[in-house]
């Protein structure tokens, strides 16, 4: 009867002992698994930062890009990018038609352009344009439609004190059907009066456009 009492408490320490030697795996286990989501978890959350960060700087490039590269445009046409048929010289911007019109059209055609027909203000300017029109002849804005004789340009500068290229002999009303009442650059380059209604290229100007705000 002893004996028997003796083995089954043997037995249940036994399995006791092997419970609790069991555990100790499993427990190692469980802590190895929670610091292996810890560090995963901790390098989750330095890849989201990172990729924030990333993000932020792409933006930011993004946000840049568009105004370097409209820098570049204007200094590639100072007189605007969505402008290139207008050349640059000297501060203003300057259109040479491509078709021939009457003066009046002219006119009509560059202030539709936001411009007036050009003003020759001294010989720098004139060289320019000379070299630009050779063998052709183009209208500039210049007439004495308001008063015979008395020339005007056609953004009210002072004609009187300014500088003039004309012709020789010119100008000189040279023309018996009607009067020659509009300026014109010959193929030469020299002023010459015309009538109106002649059929030439012509030339706008407008000043130089503003920069564009820094953002």
């Amino acid at each position: 009867m002893d004996e028997e009492k003796y083995q089954d408490d043997f037995r249940t320490y036994k399995e006791r002992s092997c419970f609790h030697y069991n555990q100790r795996p499993i427990l190692k286990v469980y802590v190895l698994l929670g610091v292996s989501f810890l560090l995963i978890g901790i390098y989750y959350v330095v890849v989201l930062s990172q990729v924030a960060t990333l993000s932020t700087d792409l933006s930011q490039m993004d946000f840049q890009f568009p105004n370097q590269s409209s820098d570049l445009d204007l200094l590639l046409f100072p007189c605007g990018p969505e402008n290139r048929e207008w050349e640059y010289f000297n501060g203003k911007c300057y259109h040479f038609s491509l078709e021939k019109t009457s003066w009046m059209q002219a006119k009509t055609q560059c202030q539709g352009r936001h411009s007036h027909l050009v003003v020759i203000n001294n010989m720098a300017e004139q060289n320019f344009l000379q070299t630009r029109t050779r063998n052709e002849r183009y209208w500039m804005g210049l007439t004495d439609l308001e008063l015979e004789g008395h020339w005007r340009w056609v953004d009210g500068s002072d004609y009187r004190n300014s500088f003039t290229y004309w012709g020789v002999g010119e100008p000189n009303n040279d023309n018996y059907r009607t009067s020659e009442d509009c300026a014109h650059l010959w193929g030469n380059g020299a002023w010459n009066d015309v009538y109106c209604t002649y059929l030439c290229f012509y030339i706008c100007e407008k000043p130089l456009p503003h920069p564009r705000p820094a953002n």
